[in-house]
């Protein structure tokens, strides 16, 4: 095998890890009990949500050299600067990373040691990620060369073994919009976010290899891309007809953490435990990694490294360590509304990014980014259980999507708005490049 060949493994390996993380252990197997025998369509939305949004944003964070700064910048400099800041809080210290610990302790640990201490275990799980990030370029190597073959190993045993012997027959969906709660459920693995913001890390690890040329770089990581896309797809399908199977057991208010661990179980015993231990330490740890070199290098850059890569991998690691003491329930509660508020912007800026030289008004992006925003207050607010009830009358809201329509129409109305010549010389150079 060529060293290009190789690299491209190793990368897409990484990708995978970096996105299987807590969320993607516990929100399919949920999705198959409430979706029970219509559980396809459902993992169908999760899909999209989550691989599909994941791989564009791969392939908006390529075309930008892995700068996020051009994925937001064409909707302003300073909502740029917001809206990553805030992507970035949300994958760092206040949502992702913590779960990530979290989620280990209730699922890999609390069975196994039942009185071992959240907060002494926290620390030894920060402890571990700060010795394996403080190093950005050894990110890539350690988690695509040994850890994620270990985690591919023990998932796919389980997911075989549940297929061979299936833990029992598939209910009628607990739910009406099954497809809606897939891409639901495919938002909160923070995937689609974090695909943006976990390239610039790979695509600095791939200069480091020699990869000097933006083209190449592009090459090896999107290809990467599929490869993490096709292993997701794999495992997200495998877990969520998984909890399909112990749909006539569980119901719409199983604990999603509990519930893995039941059906792990439920399939190889007592030995169970310790396998599914393994699965989330891995899980969870690689993402950990990933995300908080991806933070780190963020916040460093925008400060033109004013604050140091190192200081802000430390703080990051003590802050999660506080958060991650409130548990998985209560993080994953206050992350809906959060989702719901930045993630259509954020869509939009990827798309946008994407066909960026289809698309030369700069108004347009901010006409369709802005109303998208808008759209995003108001699924957060419904969310946080305010009347907002107009939004579930607009086109495509069955599907989980009522931002889509006004957002187009915002770019519409956008590009009834020249841009500045200033911007058109500097799109005009952009592309040029």
């Amino acid at each position: 095998m060529n060293t290009k060949n190789k690299d491209i493994i190793i990368t897409g390996f990484a990708l995978f890890a970096m996105f299987f993380g807590a969320g993607n252990l516990i929100f399919p197997p949920y999705l198959g009990v409430i979706t029970g025998d219509k559980f396809l369509i459902g993992f169908l939305g999760f899909i999209i949500a989550d691989v599909g949004l994941s791989l564009l944003a791969i392939l908006a964070s390529a075309k930008s050299d892995g700068d996020t700064g051009r994925v937001f910048g064409r909707a302003g400099k300073l909502f740029a600067i917001i809206l990553g800041s805030a992507i970035m809080i949300c994958l760092g210290p206040l949502l992702a990373i913590p779960r990530t610990a979290a989620t280990t302790f209730e699922m890999g640990i609390a069975p196994i040691l039942p009185g071992f201490n959240a907060v002494l275990f926290s620390a030894i799980f920060f402890a571990i990620t700060l010795a394996l990030t403080i190093k950005p370029s050894k990110v890539v190597d350690i988690i695509g060369s040994y850890l994620t073959p270990a985690l591919l190993v023990c998932l796919l045993a389980l997911i075989v073994i549940g297929i061979i012997n299936p833990i029992g027959d598939l209910n009628e969906a607990a739910i009406e919009n099954v497809f809606s709660e897939g891409v639901l459920q495919g938002y909160q693995t923070l995937d689609a976010l974090g695909a943006i913001c976990l390239s610039a890390v790979l695509i600095k690890s791939l200069v480091q290899k020699g990869y000097k040329k933006e083209k190449d770089r592009v090459s090896i990581l999107l290809k990467a891309g599929f490869i993490a896309a096709l292993g997701l797809a794999v495992v997200y399908g495998g877990l969520t007809y998984l909890g399909a199977t112990v749909s006539t057991q569980y119901g719409i208010g199983a604990s999603q953490s509990a519930l893995i661990v039941a059906i792990t179980t439920s399939l190889l015993g007592t030995p169970g435990k310790i396998v599914l231990s393994l699965i989330v330490t891995l899980a969870c740890l690689t993402t950990a990694i990933g995300l908080t070199s991806a933070t780190a290098d963020y916040f460093s850059k925008i400060t033109n490294n004013k604050l140091k890569y190192e200081h802000i991998v430390i703080f990051v690691c003590v802050f999660s360590l506080v958060i991650s003491t409130l548990g998985v329930g209560a993080i994953i509660k206050i992350s809906a509304p959060i989702l719901s508020l930045i993630y259509p912007a954020t869509i939009v800026l990827i798309i946008m990014t994407i066909f960026k030289k289809y698309v030369k008004n700069d108004n347009i992006v901010k006409g369709a980014t802005y109303i998208a925003l808008i759209m995003g207050v108001f699924m957060a607010a419904k969310d946080l259980g305010m009347n907002i009830s107009f939004i579930d009358t607009l086109p495509l809201a069955s599907l989980g999507f009522c931002w889509v329509v006004p957002t187009v129409i915002g770019g519409i109305i956008g590009s009834f708005i020249k841009s500045s010549k200033k911007a058109q010389d500097e799109e005009s150079e952009e592309i040029a490049v």
